[in-house]
């Protein structure tokens, strides 16, 4: 079994090829949007799902057939048709440079996709590399239950606190200490709960130094 190397990609506005506009190439867009990737599909039928997208100009649809040219600019590539000659048609095409993933082989692929589970910044992934997807998908269920959508605006939050801690702050163990405090499970709760007046009044006494 391979063993993948773990890593979080920037796609901002990179361009991501997908041959392929059924089922399978639907889930992969909706992994791709969050993070603005250049989504472009080639195919010459698209998913219900996918057509409003493609109308709206969030995507881009090219409405036909394969042909290598269609690569030349993407970062990365999905080649995910049911047709196994289209899909190594698109692994013989792709440059050495260029990442490739097979959904029909993961052994020919250079990545996968993990189950993500995602809640603005903070970003949580599975992966069994391939070896039970129905595994990664139930801890998926279960990551999100255990993280609920409160994690998009609680991290948000300790993203902006632990920017103003450092400009309060000289490194050292004041500003470790005062990072440390941002831990407090009860922000989390209060992010919770909506109450945001009883977060800042803690931060503010953090960063007068009450709270260390």
């Amino acid at each position: 079994m391979t063993n993948y190397f773990p890593i979080h990609m920037n796609l901002e506005y990179k361009t991501v090829v997908i041959v392929g506009g059924g089922h399978v190439a639907t889930q992969k867009v909706a992994s791709l949007l969050p993070v603005k990737a250049n989504v472009v599909i080639v195919s010459p039928a698209l998913h219900e799902d996918l057509q409003p997208l493609a109308e709206l100009g969030q995507i881009t649809w090219k409405r036909k057939e394969f042909e290598p040219r269609d690569l030349d600019d993407a970062i990365l590539i999905i080649a995910a048709t049911n047709v196994t000659a289209v899909n190594e048609a698109v692994q013989e095409a792709a440059q050495h440079w260029q990442l490739m993933n097979r959904t029909d082989r993961q052994s020919e692929s250079d990545f996968i996709t993990p189950a993500t589970v995602r809640r603005g910044p903070f970003v949580l992934t599975v992966s069994t590399s391939g070896a039970s997807p129905g595994l990664a998908r139930k801890i998926k269920a279960e990551l999100e239950d255990q993280f609920d959508d409160a994690y998009e605006d609680y991290v948000c939050f300790l993203q902006q606190a632990r920017l103003m801690v450092a400009a309060k702050f000289d490194k050292g163990p004041q500003r470790r200490a005062a990072l440390q405090a941002l831990l407090e499970p009860n922000i989390l709760e209060w992010t919770r709960q909506g109450e945001m007046d009883r977060r800042e009044a803690y931060l503010q006494q953090l960063l007068m130094g009450e709270k260390q």
